[in-house]
């Protein structure tokens, strides 16, 4: 039997390529599938087999693949200049992208880089930089919440606190302080308001004994994605950054995931009322088209690097900095996201909640949760394979869900209409009767509240 395209790619891939967060040799028990093409919240493999993207490729697509008004502004952005150094040159596409992202967030001076983790070292190195700059070379530490993800780089995993990312690395970390989570599963008798001024009031104890040393708290603000989209009250926020103003810390918002709309407003930090002193943006900036990211921070920052004396300059850089083809992106993307789109994502988000109580109401499902444009739901299973073997058969559902460790979560394109919702729906449900059936007769069975990562 002659194999498939499908099947052709598949093999050249495992032979060639490295695939990310991945242990290539599970691979041979969950085969990869080759995507062709893209269009609307459908990916479409080499074998024509449509698959419904209900994690936005890793959190980053928001108006669907393939779209034709940041099409149109690529193609248009190719026949102008496609790459020019950012070091001693500029373009219209980074100012005007820098002008409206400094307009929506409040901070200012954009520097680029190219994903999230780079992103979370730009922040770190100019909390450290700055304070240095102000003649305090001493607050050089940084404080983060458990179970806080923040990227893989050196820098970012030293104030990330998900050991199956970090342990390999130990001996190359400068680990930061990690302090309780404010993540509202963890409240007694369920008062998510109680239990994040009390993981406050631990940060106040911290920094109290502590602030001389430190530079910056860096929070995912109101989900921790990797920790099972751990979700908190907006009141530790507040807290946090009233906190950060007395003990003059820096206050890091890594809106990596939740940027552009996921929380319901453009920034997670809109919703609780905070301007943080740096905003770490990737992932949905460019609509999930190109790589890009950026760090904004405060005039007070940007001051104290502005001199004659070029070692007290910011000299991070690398050669795609700011490149013109993603900041068109950006651009386009962020026409797109305008208060009518946020509008509208509400309404979707109630449709979709109330499709989705057929899996709230499930007896081996807890903790269901939503913000914005994101489900989750823990599961009581103690299969340690549980994400793989969901992952394959919401893929034979024709979904693409990759649960973290047992957390069940739904983070779909913002264009997701009522057919692709029942579709999402009917399938996820399908996908965890068929994986708790097969986890309980491997011998998992029915477990408690158990939070690990694949």
């Amino acid at each position: 039997m002659t194999s498939s395209r499908n099947d052709e790619l598949l093999q050249r891939s495992r032979a060639a390529v490295w695939h990310p967060c991945t242990q290539m040799k599970h691979l041979e028990s969950q085969p990869l599938v080759a995507i062709a093409r893209g269009d609307g919240i459908w990916l479409f493999d080499a074998d024509g087999k449509r698959y419904l993207d209900a994690v936005s490729s890793w959190w980053v697509n928001l108006f669907g693949h393939n779209h034709p008004h940041i099409k149109a502004a690529l193609h248009d952005q190719l026949d102008r200049i496609e790459h020019v150094m950012l070091a001693g040159l500029t373009h219209e596409p980074v100012i005007e992208l820098s002008e409206r992202l400094a307009a929506w967030t409040g901070l200012g001076h954009a520097f680029y880089a190219s994903d999230g983790a780079s992103a979370t070292e730009i922040a770190l190195k100019m909390s450290v930089h700055s304070w240095r700059n102000r003649g305090r070379p001493d607050k050089n530490r940084f404080v983060s919440l458990a179970h806080g993800y923040h990227g893989e780089t050196v820098g970012a995993l030293g104030v990330t606190d998900i050991p199956l990312f970090r342990d390999a690395y130990g001996p190359m970390l400068r680990p930061s302080a990690v302090l309780a989570s404010p993540d509202a599963r963890d409240a007694a008798g369920g008062d998510a308001r109680a239990h994040a001024e009390a993981c406050a009031q631990a940060l106040e104890a911290w920094l109290d004994a502590h602030h001389a040393q430190t530079a910056a708290l860096i929070v995912e603000p109101l989900i921790q994605c990797a920790a099972g989209m751990a979700m908190y009250d907006p009141h530790y926020l507040r807290r946090a950054r009233a906190l950060c103003d007395r003990y003059e810390v820096h206050l890091i918002a890594d809106e990596i995931a939740t940027g552009f709309g996921r929380t319901g407003e453009r920034f997670a930090c809109d919703v609780a009322g905070v301007r943080p002193d740096f905003i770490c943006l990737s992932k949905g900036l460019t609509g999930g088209t190109l790589p890009l990211s950026a760090v904004l921070t405060t005039d007070e920052v940007y001051a104290t690097f502005y001199d004659d004396d070029g070692a007290r300059g910011f000299l991070h850089s690398h050669s795609y900095t700011g490149n013109p083809l993603a900041c068109r992106a950006a651009l386009a993307a962020i026409d797109l996201l305008d208060d009518d789109a946020l509008q509208r994502n509400r309404a979707t988000a109630l449709r979709l909640s109330s499709a989705a109580r057929v899996l709230d109401e499930h007896p081996r499902l807890f903790h269901a949760r939503q913000l914005g444009m994101i489900w989750a739901w823990d599961v009581r299973t103690d299969d340690p394979l549980f994400a793989r073997r969901y992952h394959r058969a919401a893929l034979r559902e024709g979904l693409l869900l990759r649960p973290i460790g047992r957390t069940l979560y739904f983070m779909p394109p913002y264009v997701i209409d009522d057919e692709a919702i029942e579709h999402l729906v009917r399938g996820a449900l399908i996908a965890l009767e068929n994986t708790l059936a097969e986890g309980d007769a491997a011998g998992g069975g029915a477990g408690g509240e158990l939070r690990a990562l694949p």
